[in-house]
């Protein structure tokens, strides 16, 4: 088996586990997320009128922003795996997967970064800014296959647990 189609497997699996890792998310998460409201605080008054807050505002934004990054790695991922089982078939070398793999980890982190701009709170999108930074550093990567079993993997796991309103 040559040196590209190890390549590109070992990617593809990597990136699979990723896409299943993105997709068990926080039940509760995407319920609020769903409703686009918060759970009423237990010290609320009945009789008190809702009003907007800056809170409320931006837990709202932050449901919404994380649930919007954890769709664009989901999207990159599956661009990731769905390329590198592609490249199997068109027989590219080893450094031509590893190409392909950095500029697809280059537009992921662009993409993500983009999100962290629509963040209102500000550590939701230091935390955000930082995906990007780290996928970034996938994309500079000599060996980004490798990088993706040891770091990219532990990405969506993280975004769900910090990433809350």
């Amino acid at each position: 088996m040559s040196r590209s189609v190890v390549y590109a497997r070992r990617a593809a699996a990597t990136v699979a586990l990723g896409v299943l890792a993105v997709g068990c998310q926080d039940t509760a998460r995407e319920e609020a997320a769903r409703t686009g409201t918060p759970p009423p605080s237990p010290t609320a008054s009945a009789s008190a009128t809702p009003s907007p807050s800056p809170v409320a505002t931006t837990a709202a934004n932050t449901a919404e922003v994380c649930r919007e990054v954890d769709r664009v790695i989901l999207t990159g991922s599956r661009k990731i795996a769905t390329d590198s089982a592609a490249s199997v078939t068109r027989d590219l070398t080893g450094e031509q997967v590893a190409d392909q793999l950095r500029r697809n980890l280059a537009e992921l982190a662009d993409d993500v970064r983009a999100q962290a701009r629509q963040a209102a709170d500000p550590e939701i999108r230091a935390l955000i800014e930082e995906t990007a930074d780290r996928i970034d550093a996938g994309s500079r990567a000599s060996r980004p296959a490798a990088w993706m079993d040891s770091t990219f993997t532990g990405i969506p796991p993280k975004l769900t647990r910090e990433c809350r309103a």
